[in-house]
């Protein structure tokens, strides 16, 4: 975006919300369109009510060089011409829109929801879903492909064992899957709408449970916005605690992942071994708080539990451990010719449709992509002790892999240093009241990759808008493209190689 027509923020500052340029629809979308297309993501499209039956759009996009986000916004009544036909990864917020407020994008290449939900309109005193008017016709139908010995797959949503709902359909000749189509949507629980009027005692615990298995990350984005309209200083004991809970997060799923990946391909070794280790390494995470997926540990200002030096000593120990058995379990995989034949070429994206997608996290880093919010956005203990950024270049199952064994090694090793150097300090700095009539954007880089909450306040100082943007939003569509013209037998490898979590997309 040209610096005149945006404002721009640093991770967690906040602005007044009128100082957001509103522009006109037109120069809006050539603003968004013109600031992607020179190579700058977009992180998100999202709109609340405005003036009468209007919607205000916001968009937000990263300069990562600056280190800063660039915001402006517009009001739309209905129609609009869409940003995805020159702007790709528009196309699911576009769809968000279009199914949340009822905008139709004109030009679209693919206008169908990809929530089933209520929804707030402009004009309307409840939460409603749209008419079937006010969404194009047809577009809950499925796509199809015609052919000779074209046949169709589907999967789902209800799966065996405790995975979470989700709906796969295959369009294949033969073996080759032509295409997938993602349905999702099936356990939305209004949380963005929950955390309205807040914050109450009861907004920490959404955010901590809207996608379990990323509950520092989140929970962390959200007090990092919540710090940030309150001009909140965290202590620097606080940031380190931080710091060393979102590493964990990061290396239990990382480990856990990798142990999957194995298992889908009939390796026992590796997958037993890791199936332990993942489970040594959320142990850790109850060291420090009790709760092994990190529950009642960041609260806004800082954190609630210490890590004193008894428990120091145990988490390094627990650690080297780890850092043993993982490395044993993991040399298998890449010294296993069969292993290998299996993730190499598999679920393939180039660079070029990686960035086109707007991929964030293990997938966009994959395939060469230098994204990583804890070097380009920087906060607490990232600010002072960085982590290389991990990549690898084929973009298939095994570089998927690669990235996450790197970054196992590179949290291992940061976690190790800031245990040996903990400082000494105040744990938390509680924040007061929130001011009227602010906005701020928290970016934090969880283990599947860029988490990035917007925080709005009203003329009372109370929550009046709350997006939240789950890296599993960017991704999907990924791995519905890795998977043309692959093999049918391969989609439960290519979907674990991108772990996206349901219910972090379903809010």
């Amino acid at each position: 975006m040209a610096q005149t027509a945006c404002l721009t923020l640093r991770n967690s500052n906040s602005v007044r919300t009128d100082h957001v340029p509103v522009l006109s629809v037109a120069e809006f979308r050539d603003t968004v369109v013109a600031r992607v297309g020179a190579g700058a993501p977009l992180m998100a499209m999202f709109g609340i009510p405005s003036r009468g039956t209007s919607t205000r759009v916001f968009g937000l996009v990263a300069n990562s060089e600056a280190g800063t986000i660039e915001l402006c916004a517009t009001d739309i009544e209905r129609d609009y011409p869409a940003l995805t036909p020159d702007c790709p990864s528009a196309h699911w917020f576009e769809r968000e829109l279009a199914e949340q407020w009822g905008l139709r994008p004109q030009g679209h290449p693919w206008l169908k929801p990809i929530r089933f939900h209520h929804s707030y309109r402009p004009g309307h005193d409840a939460w409603q879903r749209p008419s079937e008017t006010e969404i194009e016709p047809g577009v809950t139908d499925y796509f199809a492909v015609d052919g000779d010995e074209v046949h169709e797959v589907a999967v789902g949503p209800v799966h065996a064992g405790i995975i979470e709902p989700g709906h796969f359909r295959f369009q294949c000749h033969g073996e080759d899957v032509f295409h997938l189509e993602i349905a999702l949507g099936y356990q939305h629980r209004g949380v963005e709408r929950a955390v309205l009027g807040g914050p109450t005692s009861r907004t920490i615990h959404y955010m901590e449970t809207l996608a379990g298995d990323t509950s520092v990350g989140h929970a962390m984005c959200y007090c990092q916005a919540i710090e940030g309209l309150a001009g909140t200083r965290v202590p620097a004991y606080a940031q380190v605690i931080r710091g060393i809970a979102l590493e964990f997060e990061r290396l239990a799923n990382h480990v856990g992942d990798l142990g999957a990946l194995a298992g889908d391909v009939g390796f026992l070794p590796t997958a037993s071994y890791c199936g332990r280790i993942r489970g040594d390494l959320l142990n850790m995470t109850a060291v420090i708080c009790g709760n092994r997926f990190g529950r009642g540990l960041v609260r806004p200002g800082g954190v609630a539990f210490d890590i004193d030096e008894s428990r120091r000593d145990q988490l390094l120990m627990r650690l080297e451990a780890a850092r043993r058995d993982v490395t044993e379990a993991v040399d298998l995989l890449w010294t296993t010719p069969s292993v290998m034949g299996r993730f190499e070429d598999t679920g393939a994206l180039s660079r070029q449709v990686a960035t086109e997608l707007g991929l964030v996290g293990v997938a966009a880093r994959a395939c060469g992509l230098e994204r990583d919010c804890r070097q380009e956005f920087p906060m607490g203990i990232y600010r002072l002790s960085h982590i290389p950024v991990c990549t690898a270049d084929t973009g298939d199952v095994f570089a998927r892999a690669l990235v996450r064994w790197m970054e196992i090694q590179r949290s291992m090793a940061f976690v190790d240093d800031q245990l040996r150097a903990l400082p000494q300090g105040a744990l938390r700095s509680p924040p007061g009241a929130l001011p009227p009539s602010q906005i701020t954007v928290s970016v934090v880089e969880g283990w599947r990759g860029e988490i990035c909450h917007v925080a709005m306040t009203d003329e009372t100082g109370t929550l009046s808008a709350y997006k939240i943007v789950d890296p599993s939003f960017h991704n999907w569509i990924g791995l519905a493209m890795a998977l043309r013209h692959q093999q049918i037998s391969d989609f439960p490898l290519c979907n674990k190689s991108f772990n996206l979590s349901y219910c972090g997309h379903d809010l």
